[in-house]
């Protein structure tokens, strides 16, 4: 058996608070979707009514951890208003059929209840035995909702928009939310989805550079330790995650970076770590890809990598010069700048070469970054494939 050592984690000081399943208490640019939740659902404590909501948008968005986030806090401001109320989540990848997303439901207030020999009805009943016995109104999130509905139909949707139909009151006692990448309301039946109405679907954008630059430099002071990360580096992970506008992907690759430094026992994230997490996470550079390129473009990377072994970004300028110096060691004409410009400006939309225009206080500037491959590993590999 291998003896393992325990040595002190010189980057990670809380890896739960790098999990997909963490929820912080604040969700930076995600207010508006949470204001709007409140609005749609304040009436379930004002008015004793239900209330079905659909938020819509791709991945790393936000849409469950805001879900979550605001069931939490709302049963805590329902509770100081006097109102009983509680959730229950359920993942639809996980639990694709009516049985099994009923199972968990019933599961929430009986641990012990059997996984198997109950109908969708008698679990539904018994289910609400349970919302009776303690006087709550129930909000269940169904996540990726999509699967179920493809597995079973909509009729479980349309059950719980009809929970309380034989109580004859207005009064409600489940509401839903629905949670998709897709517009699943188009995939429902028409009476389940009578019960939605057209305000009711909360849109969740992709999050630009700057608000996931946010969202990491938050959740870099809650995991790492103090100092472990520097800005320019978080300003990478911000922009590679950006190209998706992907929080998942920003927060995955800096577990991955912080990981690799560990292990070469260092106490601080560099370029270098964050580039080789993300070809390990999502590799995007591949030799057929690199040999494909002319030689000019071949020399323009070259140079970039050479700049960027030691740093986050580097600038057209010092690019242009460092360009220039690389050209003529492989005795190989110098591009004019509007040549030069136009073969960064192709590299970019290769994906190849990350730039962006950034305000100074001289004015602007363009910078630039590789982000899918360490530097000094595309520095080898160019110098092995350009002829001298």
């Amino acid at each position: 058996m291998m003896a393992f050592r325990r040595t002190k984690n010189k980057i990670i000081k809380d890896h739960k608070k790098l999990s997909f399943d963490y929820v912080p208490r604040e969700l930076p640019n995600r207010d508006k979707q949470i204001n709007r939740l409140f609005t749609l659902f304040r009436g379930v404590v004002d008015s004793d009514i239900s209330q079905n909501v659909f938020l819509q948008g791709s991945v790393g968005t936000g849409k469950t951890a805001t879900a979550k986030r605001f069931c939490l806090d709302f049963k805590k401001w329902a509770s100081e208003e006097g109102k009983k109320l509680d959730y229950i989540f359920v993942n639809c990848r996980r639990s694709n059929n009516n049985s099994q997303a009923m199972w968990k439901m019933v599961s929430h207030f009986d641990k012990r209840f059997p996984d198997r020999g109950f109908s969708v009805g008698e679990m539904m009943k018994i289910l609400g035995k349970h919302i009776k016995e303690k006087g709550i109104h129930l909000m269940i999130i169904l996540d990726e909702v999509d699967h179920l509905i493809k597995k079973d139909g909509s009729e479980l949707i349309y059950l719980f928009s009809r929970f309380d139909d034989e109580s004859f009151t207005p009064q409600g006692s489940v509401s839903l939310i629905l949670i998709s990448q897709k517009n699943a309301l188009e995939f429902l039946e028409e009476g389940a989805l009578s019960s939605f109405k057209r305000g009711n679907r909360i849109k969740f954008p992709k999050y630009n550079p700057s608000e996931l630059y946010d969202i990491l430099e938050q959740r870099s002071g809650l995991a790492l330790y103090p100092d472990s990360i520097k800005e320019q580096e978080l300003q990478l992970l911000a922009d590679i995650a950006a190209k998706r506008g992907d929080a998942r992907l920003g927060i995955e690759l800096m577990e991955k970076s912080a990981l690799l430094t560990e292990e070469k026992s260092r106490d601080k994230i560099d370029a270098e770590e964050i580039r080789h997490a993300k070809a390990e996470v999502d590799p995007y550079f591949t030799e057929n890809r690199i040999r494909s390129l002319n030689e000019q473009e071949k020399i323009i990377l070259l140079a970039s990598a050479r700049l960027l072994k030691n740093k986050a970004f580097t600038t057209t300028g010092e690019l242009e010069e460092q360009y220039k110096v690389t050209t003529e060691g492989y005795g190989i004409n110098t591009l004019g700048h509007t040549q030069f410009w136009k073969y960064i400006k192709s590299l970019t939309e290769e994906g190849l070469l990350d730039s962006k225009t950034v305000s100074t206080g001289t004015g602007r500037t363009t910078k630039i970054t590789v982000s899918d491959i360490p530097a000094e590993l595309l520095e080898q590999k160019l110098e092995s494939i350009i002829e001298r």
